[in-house]
């Protein structure tokens, strides 16, 4: 059965930190793209960053590029997102993913449930 478990989101301050994880299970992880997703209040789903299976790429959205970084440890099977200088506009649900093909959402993805990250003062 496959799992993605995210965890380490809460409330935090703007130009404060978070630490996302996201803990995959019942699939061969290190054959996978790793991706972040986010999804704000009323808003479609976009995506954070992603990494390549090996870790040798990534990429961000332009709205978090220098503050995000995205990176992964085949060994223990988990993705992260450090999340720093965090703004209001950060405030998402942000959902682990895992697919075939970097950057490129396809019907054999998985999802994790998602865990909220709320910047406010």
């Amino acid at each position: 059965q496959v799992q993605l478990v995210e965890s380490g989101g809460g409330l935090v301050q703007p130009g404060g930190s978070l630490r996302l994880s996201c803990a995959a299970s019942g699939f061969t992880f290190r054959s996978y793209a790793m991706s972040w997703y986010r999804q704000p209040p009323g808003l479609e789903r976009e995506l954070v960053a992603a990494i390549t299976s090996d870790g040798d790429r990534t990429n961000y959205a332009d709205s978090v590029k220098g503050r995000f970084t995205i990176s992964r440890d085949n060994s223990k099977n988990t993705v992260y997102l450090q999340m720093n200088s965090l703004k209001p506009e950060d405030t998402a649900v942000y959902y682990c993913n895992a697919g075939p093909v970097y950057q490129i959402p396809t019907a054999y993805d998985y999802w994790g449930q998602g865990t909220q990250v709320t910047v406010s003062s």
